[in-house]
């Protein structure tokens, strides 16, 4: 019996040559027969991996054996063995499509002048401290929140990472500038370039959590200050973190407690839908009417 295990791992270092990157990293990724989703860039190399766990520790060992990888933090997770329908390796201008490539500078150590990086203990820390006047800022795609979020959190009202600069200059939220800011993603490179656009735009103080929501959930649980699932971009759709985990959304039907998206099982539909178990069940028999949504797990997201 093999034991399938997913990764999400990024690094932001400049890279000289990244379609000679791509190349590299599709082969190896074929040669362990590997599925998901990388994308390279000038800026560094963002992905989230699936297979054998033994296929993936060759992966890791031979990723890190190129200098500017070595400090690549991986975060593991249980796999299904089918989480992904292919391997994707693509060349881009950007690791998150913010629409502003020329905008983040990046150097060894990685992105310049980016939010402070807080540890889990340290953002529980600096709540503990500072109270009520902690910001918690949500970097996602705003369906994500939906299903997990921080308590009290602020929601930005966007639908992809392209909406962020344009609704952090609406003026929205300019009298959190002077609030003590923690930015948070799915495992962290969102907040990575989030934090920079913020401060260049006047946030005074603005922190992002190390390793994202993942790794917080895999400190804290359902303990503290997260509350809900974790969406993820493949085919589970969603993580918790233990069994006391709160289902925080509504059933797009029946309004009844929700914990996760489904996507609609009928060729050529694509759409996700917001649903509780038993309604879920039911889209298998019922004839597709959702509306096409422009978000899917076919984007690449941490």
């Amino acid at each position: 019996m093999t034991l399938a295990k997913v990764i999400l791992f990024y690094r932001f270092t400049p890279l000289k040559d990244p379609e000679a990157i791509k190349v590299w990293q599709r082969n190896l990724c074929k040669s362990l027969n590997l599925t998901g989703r990388i994308i390279v860039s000038p800026h560094g190399i963002n992905g989230t991996l699936g297979g054998n766990i033994s296929d993936l520790k060759r992966y890791v060992k031979e990723s890190k054996g190129y200098a500017p990888f070595n400090k690549i933090k991986f975060k593991w997770s249980d796999g299904t063995g089918q989480d992904f329908p292919k391997l994707s390796v693509k060349v881009r201008p950007e690791l998150v499509a913010f629409g502003y490539p020329d905008e983040i500078k990046v150097d060894e150590n990685g992105v310049v002048d980016g939010g402070v990086h807080l540890k889990p203990f340290e953002v529980d820390k600096l709540v503990s401290e500072r109270g009520e006047d902690v910001v918690f800022f949500d970097g996602r795609n705003g369906y994500e929140a939906k299903v997990g979020k921080f308590k009290n959190a602020v929601v930005p009202s966007v639908e992809t990472s392209r909406d962020f600069v344009k609704e952090i200059e609406s003026g929205k939220y300019d009298h959190l500038k002077e609030k003590p800011v923690i930015t948070y993603c799915t495992g962290g490179i969102r907040c990575e370039v989030l934090s920079a656009v913020m401060k260049k735009r006047g946030f005074k103080e603005v922190y992002q959590i190390d390793g994202g929501i993942f790794t917080y959930g895999q400190k804290y649980r359902d303990s503290s200050h997260w509350e809900g699932s974790l969406y993820t971009f493949d085919n589970r759709m969603s993580i918790e973190f233990s069994e006391k985990y709160k289902k925080i959304a509504e059933c797009e039907k029946c309004e009844a407690p929700a914990y996760r998206f489904y996507d609609c099982p009928k060729a050529p539909c694509n759409s996700l839908n917001l649903l509780c178990e038993n309604c879920a069940k039911k889209m298998f028999d019922e004839i597709c009417t959702h509306p096409q949504r422009k978000y899917s797990n076919a984007e690449l997201i941490g």
